[in-house]
C-alpha cells in the first residue's frame, strides 16, 4: 500500500514547497510518493492528468493514505469532492488534510459509529456547498442594478460575460458556397480559430442583415 502526498497549485507562479512542508508534518505513515500538479481544480473542462493517475491507483487498491494540504486541492466543486470521498471510502483509502485536521477524529471513531459519522460528514459538506452557492447568488443579485433595460454591477459596469465578436465574413463566405445555416453554425462552432459557438439562427440573422444592406445599396 502506498502513501501519497498530492500537491496542486493553480498557476506557474505559486510555490508548492510550502504545501509539501505542511503535508509532511501530518504524515506519520512512513515513506511517501509525491504527486505534484499545477492545474486548476475548479474548471471541469481542464483535465488534471496527474490527478487522474492518482484515481487509477486508488481504484487498484494501491493507496492507503492520501495526504493533501487542503481539500480544495482535490476539488473545489463540492459535489465532485463528495464523489471523490465516496470513491476513496470504497477502496479503503483515507484522506488526510493539513487544514482539515478534524478528519483525523473521524478515523478514530469505533465501528459502526464511524460509518454514521462519515455519512453525516459528507451530507454536511453537501449542505454547506449548497448554502455557499445560495449566499453567493444572493450577493450577486443584490449587487446588480437594472436601468433602461441594461443590467449593471453596483459599480456601474455592464453585467455579464463579454461576447466574442463573430466573424461575419466567414459566415457569408460559407453561405455563398451553398451551405445551410445549420451547417454554417456547426462549421463555425467547430473551428478552433474562433473558439466560440453560434446557433443557426445567429447565422441566419447575419445573412439576412447582409442581404438587407445589399438591397438598400441598390
Amino acid at each position: 500500500m502506498k502513501i501519497i502526498i498530492y500537491i496542486r497549485t493553480s498557476t506557474q507562479e505559486q510555490n508548492p514547497e510550502n504545501q509539501l512542508k505542511d503535508c509532511e508534518l501530518i504524515n506519520s505513515y512512513g515513506e511517501y510518493q509525491l504527486i505534484e500538479e499545477r492545474q486548476s481544480a475548479f474548471k471541469d473542462d481542464k483535465e488534471r492528468i496527474k490527478f487522474e493517475e492518482l484515481k487509477k491507483l486508488i481504484k487498484k487498491n494501491k493507496v492507503k493514505h492520501l495526504i493533501c494540504w487542503d481539500l480544495d486541492r482535490l476539488y473545489r466543486n463540492r459535489k465532485k469532492l463528495i464523489e471523490f470521498f465516496e470513491l476513496c471510502k470504497m477502496y479503503n483509502c483515507q484522506i488526510h488534510s493539513y487544514r482539515q485536521d478534524w478528519l483525523e477524529q473521524l478515523y478514530k471513531i469505533p465501528e459502526p459509529f464511524n460509518e454514521i459519522m462519515h455519512t453525516l460528514m459528507l451530507n454536511l459538506m453537501g449542505w454547506l456547498g449548497e448554502d455557499e452557492s445560495k449566499k453567493r447568488s444572493d450577493r450577486i443579485s443584490r449587487a446588480v442594478r437594472k436601468k433602461d433595460g441594461i443590467t449593471k454591477s453596483y459599480k456601474g459596469n455592464k453585467w455579464g460575460r463579454r461576447r466574442k465578436p463573430i466573424n461575419e465574413e466567414y459566415i457569408l463566405e460559407l453561405y455563398k458556397q451553398g451551405y445551410s445555416t445549420y451547417q454554417i453554425a456547426k462549421m463555425y462552432s467547430d473551428n478552433p480559430k474562433f473558439k466560440s459557438n453560434i446557433s443557426h439562427q445567429t447565422a441566419f440573422n447575419i445573412i439576412k442583415k447582409s442581404s438587407s444592406n445589399i438591397t438598400k445599396q441598390k
